[in-house]
């Protein structure tokens, strides 16, 4: 293979990931993206262990560069700096488990080779939607956000389980391809057979699954708020969002409004929990609540809670300048109704270089490199579990789901494994501006609607605020850009999925197969180097 073959067909890999995560293209696309890059890794099989392994790692590290830039430049909005490490951390991550399929597949043959891609990729996903450093926003199976009707299955499997059925498509998509242009043409009929089962089956399957899809009726009134707060503009006091709040509040609830929510951080920095009912803004709002028949508000808030110096501090990674200081900072969903009792949920998922720094100790050279660069050294305090908010007629259990934490299937399935029969989902999606990041990041929650069938109220400081409904379908949204407040109503789901109680048992699975493949390729590759590569695909099937 020519090495403007090999460019061309890196780059329209790269190219075809990216298409699912631009809202004008099918997550179809897919199924399909990986084919030129293994016919790349396919060609270097034929060359030696040290010449193949490097060209493999060097045209994956271009196609998922391409797919990493193209999909997630707009981080750049928020932090240069930051947009920059996720690309190139992104790009060396998915290049290392391509790199590592490769010497599988090139020391124990085909068969266990194109296996390994399925079991690595899936146990990398699964690693990085649960590692300390975690940004799992390209993860394969997210690429169906915007063709959800296609994977209504993932009430079973999660997304992961799209990871899976991506990964398996492409493979035997590719060995039809190679098939077919091959001189020996036998067989070629079969992998065809089983592509197209491999495609329709999932498809129809999905498909009958959102037609037949029926919620019980058990309606939650509810009116969202989009204060639509330039996110850069750090002149605009609570008071004033407090206001705002009200005001568009006022505009959409009536007598029979169950729940007001309103974004991310409406409240911030001054708000302590200790002393939380003497506070201007909570008092203001009460006051509000107060007044509405039932309503009840739900919104963000950065709160701290102080310590006694006999105290520790629940958030060990909260490094502080001075001994003296004793508190943890949070960013926190809070719920206020009639009732005296104030109910606040920590945010647990945080941003990484935002709102923690991720192995402090070991990585306190760099504060002042991260400080520099507009991040954050000093880490939020989170909670050891997902907390639900009650209503005060014990009708509605609300996951109250804070914004980054909305991208993990599994993480979200903790709020309903305690109870919660709705999702809200609060959040800031300003820091990017007008960029494809906002429509993503809504897409993603179409796909915890599916995996848990629970119904999401979305409210975004600057949009898009939105209903979902529990097979994914966006019921109401605003617009971006846009000071605004709708109302709806959704139904309250109290049935558990299979994926709410057993989570992401795929990821454990690939996770578990890793280590065995990995054990074997390295023992073969070390004491049987000839051995093991005669167990071949081409010979099974």
């Amino acid at each position: 293979m020519l090495k403007g073959v090999r460019l061309i067909y890196a780059l329209f890999s790269g190219v075809l990931l990216s298409l699912p995560w631009n809202q004008s293209f099918s997550g179809l696309f897919i199924l399909l993206a990986l084919v030129p890059l293994l016919l790349i890794e396919d060609h270097a099989c034929t060359s030696s262990f040290k010449k193949s392994s490097g060209l493999v790692f060097l045209y994956a590290s271009l196609t998922f560069f391409i797919w990493n830039v193209l999909s997630t430049w707009w981080i750049a909005d928020a932090s240069v700096a930051g947009a920059i490490t996720a690309i190139i951390v992104n790009t060396f991550l998915f290049s290392l488990i391509f790199w590592l399929f490769h010497i599988t597949h090139k020391t124990l043959g085909s068969a266990v080779g194109y296996s390994s891609l399925i079991v690595y990729c899936t146990a990398f996903e699964y690693y990085y939607l649960n590692a300390e450093i975690s940004w799992p926003w390209l993860n394969l199976g997210n690429a169906f956000a915007n063709s959800y009707p296609l994977v209504q299955w993932y009430e079973y499997t999660g997304t992961l389980g799209g990871t899976v059925w991506a990964l398996l498509v492409n493979v035997f998509l590719f060995l039809f391809l190679k098939k077919l242009l091959s001189p020996n043409k036998a067989k070629v009929n079969r992998y065809l057979t089983v592509c197209l089962i491999l495609i329709m089956f999932p498809v129809g399957s999905s498909i009958y699954l959102y037609y037949t899809y029926v919620e019980a009726v058990n309606p939650c009134y509810i009116a969202l708020i989009q204060p639509n707060f330039n996110s850069y503009n750090w002149q605009i006091t609570t008071r004033q969002k407090c206001s705002a709040l009200i005001q568009l509040a006022d505009s959409v609830s009536n007598d029979s409004t169950d729940y007001i929510v309103a974004p991310e951080a409406l409240i911030e920095g001054d708000l302590c929990e200790s002393t939380v009912d003497k506070n201007c803004s909570i008092i203001t709002l009460r006051d509000f609540v107060n007044s509405k028949k039932r309503a009840t508000l739900i919104l963000g808030a950065l709160s701290y809670r102080d310590f006694s110096p006999k105290q520790t501090r629940q958030n060990k990674a909260n490094i502080v300048s001075s001994p003296a200081v004793n508190y943890d900072r949070y960013n926190s969903a809070v719920q206020i109704d009639k009732s005296d009792n104030i109910q606040f949920y920590h945010k647990s998922k945080l941003v990484v270089g935002i709102e923690k720094m991720p192995y402090p100790k070991a990585l306190k050279f760099l504060q002042n490199l991260v400080e520099q660069f507009g991040g954050s050294f000093v880490s939020y305090g989170t909670q050891a579990n997902r907390g639900v908010f009650m209503s005060p007629n014990h009708k509605a259990r609300v996951a109250p789901v804070i914004c980054y934490e909305s991208i993990y299937g599994e993480f979200v399935t903790g709020y309903i494994k305690n109870g919660a029969n709705i999702i809200f989902i609060i959040t800031n999606d300003g820091w990017w501006g007008n960029t494809p990041g906002y429509m993503q990041h809504l897409s993603y929650a179409r796909l915890r609607a599916i995996e848990t069938r629970r119904s999401i109220a979305r409210s975004a400081s600057t949009g898009i605020s939105a209903f979902i409904s529990q097979r994914g379908d966006i019921v109401a949204a605003t617009q971006w850009d846009e000071r605004t407040s709708i109302k709806g109503s959704v139904n309250l789901n109290d049935e558990k999925t299979f994926y709410v109680k057993h989570g992401d048992y795929i990821g454990k699975i690939s996770s578990l197969l890793s280590i065995l493949f990995i054990t074997i390729t390295l023992i073969s590759y070390l004491f049987l180097p000839n051995r093991l590569k005669t167990f071949d695909i081409h010979a099974t099937l």
